[in-house]
């Protein structure tokens, strides 16, 4: 049973989404601090005044529970950006290249797909003869759709 799991952790998928997760949290870190460092002071000093930040007051005024946080908001969103940005350029983009390196294509453009006549799912690949939910034949690429036989008599 140990070896199993042994064999489990030691796959390489395993240990290349481990240290994606582990830069991530690394990162996430990094840019939230700069987004509450940063980028908030300057939305809250775009609405002026003495403001908490910028928004509205919807209740009583010094109430924070009832204060609308439109810069919270748009923090959040520049925190996403940037974070996906870095995701993408300092982990997906090596992992490609790596990839491709090895002959293997990774995130790749998904192939050709039809619809399973029976089920109706719709992300069967092209290429297939069988459908992956219901199992029922599937016509051949650029073959029309068979009707089913008709009953023999005898």
């Amino acid at each position: 049973m140990l070896r199993g799991f042994k064999n489990f952790l030691m796959r390489g998928d395993v240990i290349v989404v481990a240290v994606g997760l582990v830069t991530a949290l690394a990162f996430s870190t990094l840019i939230k601090a700069f987004t509450d460092s940063v980028i908030n002071p300057i939305i809250a000093r775009l609405q002026g005044g003495k403001s908490v930040g910028l928004g509205w007051q919807l209740g009583e005024q010094g109430n924070n529970s009832t204060y609308l946080n439109i810069g919270s908001l748009i923090s959040a969103l520049i925190y996403f950006l940037i974070f996906m940005g870095v995701i993408y350029f300092l982990i997906v983009v090596p992992y490609k290249y790596t990839q491709a390196r090895r002959g293997v294509e990774a995130f790749g453009e998904p192939g050709p797909v039809k619809t399973c006549p029976e089920c109706l799912a719709e992300d069967i690949p092209e290429a297939a003869r069988k459908c992956r939910y219901c199992a029922s034949d599937q016509p051949r690429t650029g073959e029309p759709p068979q009707s089913p036989e008709p009953p023999r008599t005898a």
